[in-house]
């Protein structure tokens, strides 16, 4: 079966290369290969183009440029975050294993999401102690969808600033919010959503994949992760990746000028595709917050069968879709985002993972769910003879 002959209901785990994402990026891979750190003439116009793009990344936020710092992807973006933080750190249950093992080797706590993955503001205030120093929260729950309150979480570290700079506690407390999966979808303003720090994946919003950045309001201190020849103001050493970066530039103006429009279209072709599915089974568990979900999410369970099983089953007939992040999937373990939101483990083991973006249309669309209903129905069948 061919790429072309796929349907593929998968963009959460990747998405495709941009072609006008692949344009930006070429000269920088052949006749532009120069080393921005070196002097000479054609070298400082890859300097130049390097820094432009970080501009382009910064503006596409609401930041500066100086307070943006370009790394290999999401994780190590999460890690130096948190590499900040000497103090008591807090994050719930249901983030991405790059948060939650960050958290695990320090002081931490973590709260609870509810039934629908939505965090509660309250819970993360009590969580907060006189020595937290990092609340770090994603922008939207990479399996449910579910869109969390960060305005709100940042109204109450900030707060909590107050209060400590009124009785003389200079211990720092910075909000991180991870935006991998919401940044395509949502508006990212740092400004508008009140944080200290953001992360953005390149490979989630059809740029290049091994690129992201971390930005860091200014009056935020961070320690080196990786030392070196001092690039990245000297927090992240290493000669610049600059086709990578060019590539994220244009992929992140690209989605974040088209946002409105492609928010739309993913939720009516999710809401048409949801509303077939229950349908034809109103066993079906549709979970995550159903008001506060990302536009191209459909996280939906087949009670009593197997998500596994029902994965290479609809892939064998051309539809790809998962079990949930491609992380916990690879390890073939059962999602700790679902065992976290409480959801029973018949539940949790019938349910697949099928996200929306640029390859979905309104024909591949109906046609997918004509063969997740074919292939549901044939399993349910099976386990009665």
């Amino acid at each position: 079966m061919t790429h072309n002959q796929l349907i593929y209901l998968d963009h959460a785990a990747a998405t495709p290369l941009d072609p006008r994402v692949l344009s930006a990026m070429q000269p920088y891979f052949s006749d532009q290969f120069y080393n921005p750190s070196s002097p000479y003439a054609p070298a400082v116009a890859v300097r130049r183009a390097y820094e432009q793009a970080r501009h382009d990344l910064a503006t596409a936020i609401g930041g500066k440029p100086g307070e943006i710092i370009i790394t290999a992807g999401a994780t190590e973006s999460i890690n130096m975050a948190f590499n900040g933080a000497s103090g008591h750190v807090v994050t719930d249950n249901i983030e991405h294993h790059a948060v939650l093992n960050s958290a695990k080797v320090r002081d931490h706590t973590i709260v609870s999401a509810d039934i629908r993955g939505f965090v509660p503001v309250l819970a993360v205030k009590l969580a907060i102690r006189n020595d937290t120093q990092l609340v770090s929260i994603a922008l939207a729950n990479n399996e449910l969808g579910t869109v969390q309150p960060i305005r709100d979480i940042a109204q109450v570290i900030k707060d909590e600033r107050q209060s400590r700079l009124m009785r003389g506690d200079k211990t720092p407390i910075y909000l991180h919010c991870d935006a991998s999966q919401g940044v395509g979808q949502l508006d990212v303003n740092v400004a508008r959503l009140g944080i200290d720090m953001l992360t953005i994946n390149s490979g989630k919003i059809y740029g290049p994949k091994q690129v992201g950045l971390l930005w860091t309001a200014s009056h935020v201190l961070l320690t080196p992760l990786i030392v070196g020849g001092g690039q990245e103001r000297g927090l992240r050493s290493g000669t610049e990746n600059v086709a990578g970066v060019i590539g994220f530039a244009k992929a992140l103006q690209l989605v974040t000028t088209h946002r409105k429009y492609e928010a739309e279209r993913l939720a009516d072709l999710r809401d048409g595709l949801q509303a077939i599915l229950v349908a034809a089974f109103p066993e079906a568990v549709v979970s995550g917050h159903q008001k506060h979900r990302l536009a191209g999410h459909l996280h939906i369970a087949f009670p009593g069968l197997d998500g596994e099983r029902l994965v290479f089953l609809l892939e064998a007939k051309g539809v790809l879709v998962s079990t949930g992040s491609a992380c916990a999937a690879n390890k073939g373990t059962r999602s700790h985002v679902l065992t976290a939101i409480g959801l029973s483990d018949e539940v949790a083991d019938g349910s697949i993972r099928i996200t929306l973006g640029h390859l979905s249309d309104v024909a591949n669309i109906d046609l997918a769910g004509q063969i997740v209903i074919d292939t549901v129905t044939q399993e349910y069948a099976r386990l009665k003879r």
